[in-house]
């Protein structure tokens, strides 16, 4: 399985450096990029592979979406993957030059009457008139998303703020760079065991080896595992930009 992941991991990369004529002629710019984590310190049946897209379109709406694949439970890291977790998310810029985006998610996952939607509004503060300068001076881009509205089997009052980041070090290396999320949830009927405002975060410190090559490692937090609730997966990234 090891061997099949990794040759699989090799063809997406190829395919989709080929496919780059046909996406940017559909585009205004965007990124795919492909994770496999063959180490995982503490939960084995984490995610093993994430692939995250991003694209720039028309009118004034963009997309991004993350896919996770995850390791069946008894099985080492590169296991058998036995289950998924996806976000698509599209998002609509209110007005030319505005940093506040409308936005609908759609996350489904592995199992029955457990696929969730939300409907939000996003505030790329690093857009932001007043705020640009400061963030441009630390070389961070940093938004925040409040899905206000949520549609799946739970109470409909149940809302969210999603935290993105991107930081970069050009002080320290071009090389380098700092990503991730923070999710954070209010109102949810949640055993006793679990917090109240569970957080779900990722941090990925990624060092670029050569061409779109990188060496990885991601911090994760998940409050809704009852044991386990931390992780580090280290790993290899390709990344392609148009």
């Amino acid at each position: 399985m090891k061997t099949l992941l990794l040759s699989g991991f090799c063809f997406v990369c190829f395919f989709a450096t080929a496919q780059v004529s046909a996406q940017s002629k559909n585009t205004r710019g965007g990124f795919l990029d492909f994770n496999l984590y063959p180490h995982l310190t503490d939960v084995d049946t984490d995610s093993v592979f994430t692939l995250n897209a991003a694209a720039k379109l028309g009118q004034r709406f963009s997309y991004f979406s993350l896919l996770n694949l995850y390791s069946q439970e008894g099985s080492d890291s590169l296991g058998d993957a036995d289950a998924f977790y996806t976000e698509q998310n599209i998002r609509w810029q209110i007005r030319e030059n505005s940093p506040l985006d409308l936005t609908l998610q759609m996350n489904l996952r592995t199992g029955e009457d457990n696929d969730r939607h939300r409907l939000g509004i996003r505030w790329r503060l690093s857009d932001t008139s007043f705020l640009q300068a400061f963030f441009k001076s630390i070389h961070l881009r940093y938004a925040i998303n409040l899905h206000a509205v949520q549609f799946d089997h739970e109470d409909p009052y149940i809302w969210q703020l999603e935290h993105s980041f991107m930081m970069k070090f050009p002080y320290i290396s071009n090389r380098l760079y700092l990503a991730g999320f923070a999710d954070h949830i209010f109102n949810q009927d949640l055993p006793s065991t679990i917090p109240a405002n569970p957080v779900v975060l990722e941090a990925q410190l990624g060092y670029r080896l050569v061409e779109n090559f990188f060496i990885v490692s991601e911090y994760r937090l998940n409050q809704y595992r009852r044991s386990d609730v931390n992780n580090l997966a280290i790993g290899l990234q390709y990344k392609f930009i148009w």
